[in-house]
């Protein structure tokens, strides 16, 4: 049951991401959603939360379309 509701708040995660505003607000929603996202494909939920979590904090420095400090 637990991944049906983990599987349902991916979207709105997703769709929150636009809201953030600087590097660290991103890193650490990165962080969380790559520990679910791993936790629910049977992977490791702290490497899910290292990988997740540098995609968010960097994404501004790779200039990711949509990612910009405000």
């Amino acid at each position: 049951m637990t991944h049906k509701v983990t599987i349902l708040l991916i979207p709105v995660v997703i769709a929150l991401s636009g809201c953030l505003q600087n590097n660290a607000q991103r890193g650490a929603a990165g962080a969380l959603g790559g520990a679910v996202i791993a936790d629910v494909t049977g992977g490791s939920a702290l490497t899910g939360a290292v990988v997740g979590g540098a995609a968010g904090y960097f994404c501004n420095d790779l200039n990711v379309p949509g990612c910009r400090n405000k």
